[in-house]
């Protein structure tokens, strides 16, 4: 019968062999999912046999992580903004970049108002919960072309308890026009901005398991900034607010892209490893 430490420094030697990064907390994350205990619990517990039914279960996880399938997907959730959200394969894994994202549309925004937001590309729904939560009196419409990614935002929604305030809507904003009659005061969007040519050289967890379509324009990355910023004005309230997040090397061409349309008070905001990440424009 296996201890926590002996399945620990197997399954840590294992992935070390297949090249996963972090591979001792990768290891340490999936034995206190199948453990149902905190990860510093484990350190408490090294001598602790593990039952056989529980070994069996914890081999399937690190089998599936041994094929590069993300350990968020395996674990079926994700921690985001301060909140748990389940995620599977019909949508992108929340980066902690997009956090950044969430922090300049509360820190632009008066908290208490009622305002009408457009989430374009909604996914696991991460950017309209987190925001319904820490804004009270917004009404939000979240927008995604997938189905099931929209099925997963909804189950979000209403695991935090804002899917009163949250409109769904299945529709590919490339090619068609949204079916909003109210104007808006903000719409955002972590949009795929990754371009083809730059999409088969990511991580093999990106390219073999997220959906593709989330993560590219499969063009040039800038696909979603122009049509959004083009396609815009007949949405926005006037001083309407259009925030994005970025790829690297992207605000240049972006912030010309809100110049051409009339945007201005554009700003840029950096990540933490001093990358502009997100950016912001007002329709006067």
């Amino acid at each position: 019968m296996h201890t926590v430490l002996e399945l620990l420094n197997l399954t840590t030697n294992f992935f070390e062999q297949k090249g996963i990064d972090s591979a001792r907390l990768n290891a340490e994350l999936l034995l206190a999912e199948i453990l149902n205990c905190k990860r510093l619990d484990l350190y408490l517990s090294f001598d602790k046999p593990i039952k056989e039914e529980e070994v069996d279960n914890y081999r399937a996880f690190v089998k599936r992580r041994g094929n590069r399938e993300p350990l968020q997907y395996i674990l079926g959730h994700v921690e985001f903004y301060g909140l748990t959200f389940f995620v599977n394969k019909d949508v992108l894994i929340p980066r902690q970049e997009t956090e950044i994202l969430i922090e300049t549309v509360l820190n632009s925004t008066d908290k208490e108002a009622e305002l009408n937001i457009l989430d374009i590309g909604t996914g696991s729904g991460i950017i309209a919960v987190a925001l319904a939560k820490h804004l009270p009196n917004a009404k939000i419409v979240a927008v995604d072309k997938s189905p099931e990614a929209l099925a997963v935002a909804k189950q979000n929604a209403e695991t935090h308890n804002v899917s009163q305030r949250i409109t769904y809507l299945q529709n590919d904003v490339l090619i068609a026009s949204l079916p909003i009659d109210e104007k808006l005061d903000i719409i955002v969007s972590n949009p795929p901005y990754v371009s083809q040519l730059e999409f088969q050289s990511l991580q093999k967890e990106i390219v073999a398991h997220e959906p593709d379509f989330a993560v590219t324009d499969f063009s040039d990355g800038f696909t979603f900034y122009r049509k959004i910023i083009e396609s815009s004005k007949k949405y926005l309230n006037e001083n309407g607010k259009i925030f994005f997040e970025l790829g690297a090397g992207q605000s240049a061409q972006v912030k010309s892209l809100f110049e051409l349309h009339n945007f201005s008070s554009i700003e840029i905001r950096k990540d933490y490893s001093n990358i502009d990440r997100v950016i912001k424009g007002e329709w006067k």
